[in-house]
């Protein structure tokens, strides 16, 4: 269930909205009935924004593979990621 409070309460109820957002449930507070913003834990702020940059490599990805043919084996994937990771030990 979404958390939908008055901007005022980041005043008037501090404790408890950093209780919620300690909980990683983000508060949406709103000004004059209207959104306003959304108060989450540096945590959930961290993961979301991971999960975007995930998200968008894997668009990019996709687009790629539109105009690509070629496609890879995930043992020849992985092969190359060794070989890779084995030269730059080596430097």
């Amino acid at each position: 269930m979404q958390n939908i409070r008055p901007i005022s309460d980041l005043r008037n109820n501090w404790t408890e909205i950093d209780g919620l957002v300690e909980q990683n449930q983000p508060v949406f507070l709103t000004k004059n009935g209207y959104g306003k913003m959304v108060v989450m834990s540096m945590e959930a702020y961290e993961n979301k924004h991971f999960e975007s940059e995930v998200y968008g490599k894997l668009l990019e990805a996709h687009e790629y593979s539109k105009k690509n043919n070629q496609r890879y084996s995930h043992k020849e994937v992985f092969q190359e990621m060794r070989e890779i990771v084995r030269n730059n030990s080596n430097v």
